[in-house]
């Protein structure tokens, strides 16, 4: 009984509670997570220097892969979780997540023999010159050996919260930032170990949640069961679910690829220097985006629910409270970045000249920043409705589509400064196909015109139980 409700009350409970319920636990364990990126980039910076960050920041496109792989299974299998469920339909729910638990055994297995492998030529071809191939290296081996920790505990967060234990879900996050934190200046200025001690104290941090997550699946605390049986793979269910999730990775694999452009055209028109104020940049932006973030993962468990059992009224009303509340965030983040962007920088750096480089960038890459609520709430709609073509318009849309070409081409005629006037221009070309797409798919949030999506999804479902291709453009 205990199990039904858990996952149950994503139909039942008022959605400004439920939505608060979901976001408010996601929101404080994204934060706790920005928090220990931000917290390593700090002692990094005084431990080490801006090098050591730029090194950082160039081996972070390989975590990005190692990422856009676990949340192609986490994101696209909650979504299917999460509609199995809402169906009534828990033994093929069990079985999709034990064919995911076995594909993230497969990417742990590359992972351990990339680092002995092709570490150093990965890192080269990312960006990595002289100078900071070195940091790069030393930060990313440990890593690799621990892609499994990595990629269990990625995608299993989203999976909690699939079945609507925001609070677990929660707990996954806040336990492997808090041991990190520990473990950070300890290994970095205790043990002098440098960049390789920040990794070393991650790696431990993930694989300590790893056995909290492992424990709590085979324990009979969630509504899922975990059995040998289904860990057999079956071709039908991993389609379904990179399907689903391939909009989540081709979000983090042009994040990668975006990455990579960057470092490469900060060094060319600028230097190792402006690589290490984009490392710092960029974990100011995981800082500020997180409240927007928490609020599409709180949404996604109940629409993808509400969705399965065919709840449109409550479907209709999780969307726009979703948006109205992101949007709100988007404006807060915007004024916080124009007026006290110094004391941001402060926080990883006492170097004058990093500071001041840093403030002038931080408020041109952050001019547009109220316009990316709309994409975030979009894109993770699509996701939890089993929508991918939409879903990967949009994920694709900011990144691919408009934020690479224009870093690429601006550089040439602005300098330096064209790197970052790339990032605001790019968040108003995909508000706006965000607004598009939205706009025209407002009859499957607003009930006109349900019957015959969902009367199709259905019948997909009835034929085919596991291997429904989820509904796309």
């Amino acid at each position: 009984m205990k199990q039904k409700i858990q996952s149950e009350k994503l139909g039942t409970e008022p959605i400004p509670k439920l939505l608060k319920n979901l976001s408010i636990p996601a929101m404080i364990g994204m934060f706790v997570m920005a928090l220990y990126n931000v917290v390593d980039t700090i002692f990094i910076s005084y431990g080490v220097g801006i090098e050591a960050v730029a090194g950082v920041t160039v081996a972070f496109p390989i975590m990005m892969i190692m990422m856009a792989v676990s949340a192609a299974m986490g994101i696209g299998g909650a979504s299917v979780i999460s509609r199995r469920l809402g169906a009534k339909r828990e033994k093929e729910a069990n079985q999709v997540f034990g064919n995911i638990i076995s594909v993230i055994l497969m990417i742990s297995v590359v992972g351990f023999i990339a680092a002995f492998t092709v570490l150093e030529p990965m890192l080269r071809l990312f960006g990595a010159n002289q100078e900071v191939l070195g940091y790069a290296t030393e930060y990313m081996f440990p890593i690799l050996l621990g892609t499994f920790f990595f990629s269990f505990a990625f995608a299993t967060n989203n999976i909690v919260r699939s079945e609507g234990n925001a609070k677990f879900a929660m707990m996954t996050m806040i336990i492997p930032a808090v041991i990190n934190i520990i473990l950070d200046p300890i290994f970095i200025f205790g043990l002098n170990m440098g960049v390789q001690g920040a990794a070393i104290a991650t790696v431990i941090s993930q694989a300590s949640v790893s056995v909290v997550i492992l424990r709590y699946f085979l324990t009979g605390k969630s509504s899922l069961q975990l059995n040998v049986a289904d860990l057999k793979i079956k071709v039908s269910i991993i389609k379904e679910v990179i399907a689903v999730g391939l909009p989540a990775f081709a979000q983090q694999a042009a994040g990668s690829v975006m990455m990579i452009a960057i470092n490469t055209m900060l060094i060319r028109f600028g230097g190792e220097m402006h690589v290490g104020v984009f490392g710092i940049i960029q974990r100011i932006i995981m800082f500020t985006v997180m409240p927007m973030m928490g609020v599409m993962q709180g949404m996604q468990p109940i629409v993808g629910y509400n969705y399965g059992a065919k709840n449109f009224d409550r479907l209709r009303e999780t969307v726009i409270l979703g948006l109205k509340v992101t949007i709100f965030f988007s404006f807060l983040i915007f004024g916080l970045v124009m007026a006290v962007p110094h004391w941001l920088m402060m926080i990883f750096t006492s170097d004058v000249a990093v500071i001041e480089a840093g403030v002038e960038y931080l408020r041109i890459m952050f001019a547009a920043v109220f316009l990316i609520g709309v994409q975030v709430i979009g894109s993770g709609l699509y996701q939890a409705l089993g929508k991918p073509k939409q879903a990967l318009i949009l994920s694709l849309s900011r990144q691919l589509i408009f934020l690479i070409p224009l870093v690429l081409i601006l550089p040439h005629f602005f300098g330096v400064y064209g790197v970052w006037m790339a990032f605001p221009i790019s968040d108003f070309f995909a508000c706006i196909l965000a607004g598009t797409l939205l706009y025209r798919d407002r009859a499957i949030f607003f009930g006109k015109g349900k019957n015959k999506d969902q009367d199709r999804t259905q019948n997909q479902d009835q034929d085919h139980p596991i291997t429904a291709t989820p509904n796309g453009l």
